[in-house]
């Protein structure tokens, strides 16, 4: 029993059990420079967080080795995005087009900042409202008129005095 652990310990430990990664030459500085840059702009279908670029998954190794052929073969930028979003639909994008309903996305929060800095600013101008002259009158005069401007007051008075 412990020789079994021991060997199924030693086998996973080996790497054998995972699927083989794609293994292409790396290609001259300027063009892997390129093979990095784009992909910084993919995402692992795996990760879901990370770019193929960063991830370590065998997946992404596999769409990083697609990059670096598909960089060889000639194509331009645009065109090996065009590759991965015909394949894995928009979503493979780290940074979507800045149209349609991801244009919310892109205005949403700068529209929000506005928003917030207008109201604030807004209520930094705003003046203190002017005291009326009832309000300031029934402490400096205590006469029977303010009791017809604020009835609980006249009762509150009328209390004290008793």
């Amino acid at each position: 029993m412990t020789a079994a652990l021991l060997s199924l310990t030693l086998f996973l430990a080996s790497g054998q059990f995972a699927p083989q990664q794609a293994g292409t030459e790396p290609l001259a500085p300027p063009l892997e420079a390129r093979v990095h840059t784009l992909g910084k702009e993919l995402r692992c279908a795996v990760c879901q967080g990370l770019s193929i670029a960063d991830s370590p998954s065998s997946m992404a190794r596999a769409q990083l080795d697609k990059v670096r052929e598909l960089v060889a073969e000639g194509k331009t930028d645009q065109e090996i995005r065009d590759y991965f979003v015909a394949r894995y639909g928009e979503w493979v994008l780290l940074q979507p087009k800045a149209e349609g309903v991801n244009l919310l996305v892109w205005l949403g929060p700068v529209a929000l900042l506005l928003g917030g800095a207008y109201v604030i600013a807004r209520q930094v101008r705003r003046e203190p409202e002017p005291a009326t002259p009832a309000a300031s009158a029934p402490a400096a005069t205590g006469t029977s008129d303010n009791e017809s401007v604020d009835p609980y007051l006249a009762a509150v008075r009328r209390e004290l005095d008793q």
